[in-house]
């Protein structure tokens, strides 16, 4: 579900927890498009039947490609009316803690961590949480870094 805040409020949004987004699947066409993207067709990612021998038992997604999804769960958790220019601005930290393996579900916490006033506009902190179904540790956990323009 989609928090929708007013401009006029962003300045009291630190501490939100924005809960979660949906579950979407990682397929294997969605791993190697994004090979295809950048170039980085290393078989653990698009080589189904060697992966299988590989360390993970099945090919995995990119760690970026996981860390891309952010972008679209973002969207998903949080706008801003009253703005005329959403701008991901950059990472502060990135870790990726577990693979995703092809096949397997993901979904994204976020929670606005800190609120700054920035020319023009609000820059957001927001820790950002990727799970995987089932699994006992993350995907990856990120600290992203959002500006709102007015």
């Amino acid at each position: 579900m989609t928090t929708i805040a007013a401009y006029t409020d962003a300045a009291g949004l630190a501490g939100t927890d924005l809960g979660f987004t949906e579950w979407i699947e990682v397929t294997q066409d969605r791993v190697n498009l994004f090979a295809d993207a950048t170039d980085d067709h290393q078989w653990i990612h698009v080589d189904p039947e060697r992966a299988v021998n590989g360390p993970f038992g099945a090919p995995i997604a990119h760690g970026f490609l996981s860390l891309s999804l952010a972008v679209k769960f973002w969207s998903e958790l949080f706008d801003l009316d009253g703005v005329t220019t959403k701008v991901n601005y950059g990472l502060d930290k990135v870790r990726f803690v577990s693979p995703v393996k092809v096949g397997s579900q993901v979904r994204m916490n976020a929670v606005i961590t800190e609120v700054t006033e920035v020319p023009g506009g609000y820059q957001f902190a927001v820790d950002q949480t990727i799970e995987i179904q089932g699994a006992p540790k993350p995907a990856l956990v990120a600290r992203g870094i959002y500006r709102f323009y007015a």
